[in-house]
């Protein structure tokens, strides 16, 4: 398995009341990990958009196992788990920087659509996602 890595250094502003990461802060580093997978593998966002598609998250899931602090940074294993030409399924793994234990896992579903909303299929429309997303199925 191919994985992607990107790392979040863990703001305050993140925490709860209990001092550590609030749990809703997990999906949005899972969201950052995927456009900088995709911006670093030359499918920018901003681009896949102005050619006339959009991504909506189909599904997500987040599982907690350790905690994460303030000031922590957070290592983020991202790979894919599914792949059948429409929608795809992104796997993440994070864990504190210079431990190996694993913090929390997640998982996020996503598919394009074009501007009418219909969907794409990746494989036909766009080409370059579709040979990205096999390489990193292998």
């Amino acid at each position: 398995m191919k994985y992607y890595t990107y790392t979040h250094k863990a703001h305050y502003y993140e925490t709860d009341q209990m001092g550590i990461i609030h749990h809703s802060n997990y999906i949005r580093w899972m969201e950052e990990a995927r456009i900088r997978f995709m911006a670093d593998n030359n499918m920018g966002f901003k681009e896949v958009e102005a050619a006339g598609f959009i991504s909506p998250v189909l599904g997500i899931t987040c599982d907690y196992k350790n905690m994460i602090h303030f000031d922590d940074n957070v290592i983020i294993k991202l790979h894919m788990v599914n792949y059948n030409g429409l929608k795809f399924t992104i796997g993440y793994d994070m864990y504190v920087e210079g431990d190996d234990k694993l913090c929390t896992t997640g998982t996020s579903t996503h598919c394009f659509l074009d501007k009418a909303g219909r969907p794409v299929i990746i494989k036909k429309d766009i080409p370059e996602f579709d040979a990205l997303l096999r390489e990193y199925m292998e």
